[in-house]
């Protein structure tokens, strides 16, 4: 048996710095004198971590990444959903920051074969702020002048607005937050509109001032998005890709501008690094989902070129860090990694274990 063999898995909960209806639950799994952990999850995914999937990982070996995987995506499958995906994420996570711990390195040193950089670029996003209903620019001025790669904000539709109607307004929208920032923006629809707003949309926007629209629609319809993508309009998706989901399909057919994997919920570190080597031969960059923040920070360290840049949630990532004995600070839109070994975080303070 690996001296990496995994012993026992729990869900810890965090006791300090908590805000009401905050996720406040941690995975850890304990090997070889270590513990290694992942979070915060929320109580329906540590209940499923826990519940299906701590037997599955007894006895597995932390180091065999890809083993550890397939036999947490064999026991998702027996009760397939996101919630799974994301437990199968956590979980994996949990097990590299074991391994990191262990070999007392951080996970970006175990990612790639270079050397990994030390300090990130990332992108602020602000999806509250909707650019249609947003009056004060110097808003969208203040969070630009913060030295970040780009800015993302929400675009949502006006009800009783007809698709035209509605395409047309955007549009103007995103001129108005070009002209502001002086640089194109990326903007996230977060799956509320339809195939006849995003087409309409496409036919009215200058597509210099736009980044991406990302996740136009509710469900990844190749047919609809490779209609959409065809009018030239820059997309980016994969936010919903979850661990069984073979994104080959949304790659080759649509070509987006950019795949926003969520390193978590698509299976965790071990999956993200086997869908960037197919983002890699299509030369479709991966900017990780700003809710998972700490393994997307490792998977940009450890392959800079095809992850150029993390999302950084402005009005969630810093609740979210009060959870951590040392919480992750952007300076002038950069990131430094932890050079402490694994993940390079530490819940605040926890009991062992909770029971979801």
């Amino acid at each position: 048996m690996s001296h990496y063999a995994i012993e026992r898995l729990e869900i810890t909960q965090v006791r300090e710095g908590v805000i009401a209806g905050d996720d406040a639950l941690f995975v850890s799994v304990h090997g070889a004198g270590e513990v290694g952990c992942y979070g915060p999850i929320s109580a329906r995914i540590g209940a499923y971590a826990r519940h299906t999937l701590a037997s599955v990982v007894q006895g597995a070996d932390a180091a065999d990444h890809p083993g550890l995987l397939a036999r947490l995506r064999v026991a998702a499958r027996t009760v397939p959903s996101d919630i799974a995906s994301w437990a199968v994420g956590a979980v994996d996570c949990a097990a590299w920051d074991l391994h990191g711990r262990l070999a007392s390195c951080p996970v970006a040193d175990l990612l790639g074969t270079g050397t990994p950089q030390r300090s990130v670029a990332a992108y602020a996003s602000w999806l509250s702020q909707d650019l249609t209903s947003c009056d004060d620019l110097d808003v969208l001025c203040g969070v630009a002048a913060g030295g970040w790669r780009f800015t993302k904000w929400g675009l949502r539709r006006a009800p009783g607005d007809s698709a035209d109607v509605a395409g047309a307004r955007m549009a103007q929208a995103v001129a108005r937050g070009f002209e502001a920032v002086g640089a194109a923006v990326a903007v996230d629809a977060v799956g509320t509109w339809t195939p006849a707003l995003a087409v309409a949309f496409a036919r009215s926007v200058d597509a210099n001032g736009l980044r991406w629209l990302e996740d136009p629609l509710p469900h990844h319809d190749l047919d609809i998005y490779g209609l959409i993508s065809s009018t030239g309009l820059p997309l980016a998706i994969g936010e919903r890709v979850h661990c069984d989901e073979d994104p080959g399909g949304l790659i080759q057919y649509i070509r987006p501008s950019a795949l926003t994997l969520d390193v978590v919920g698509c299976g965790g570190l071990t999956r993200a690094v086997q869908v960037l080597d197919l983002t890699q031969s299509h030369a479709v960059p991966i900017y990780p989902h700003g809710r998972s923040i700490v393994p997307g920070l490792h998977l940009a360290a450890a392959f800079p070129e095809a992850v150029p840049a993390v999302e950084y949630r402005l009005q969630w990532e810093p609740r979210r860090q009060r959870l951590y004995d040392v919480p992750l600070l952007p300076e002038h839109g950069r990131i430094n990694l932890s050079a402490t070994p694994g993940l390079g975080t530490t819940p605040r303070s926890t009991t062992c274990p909770a029971h979801p």
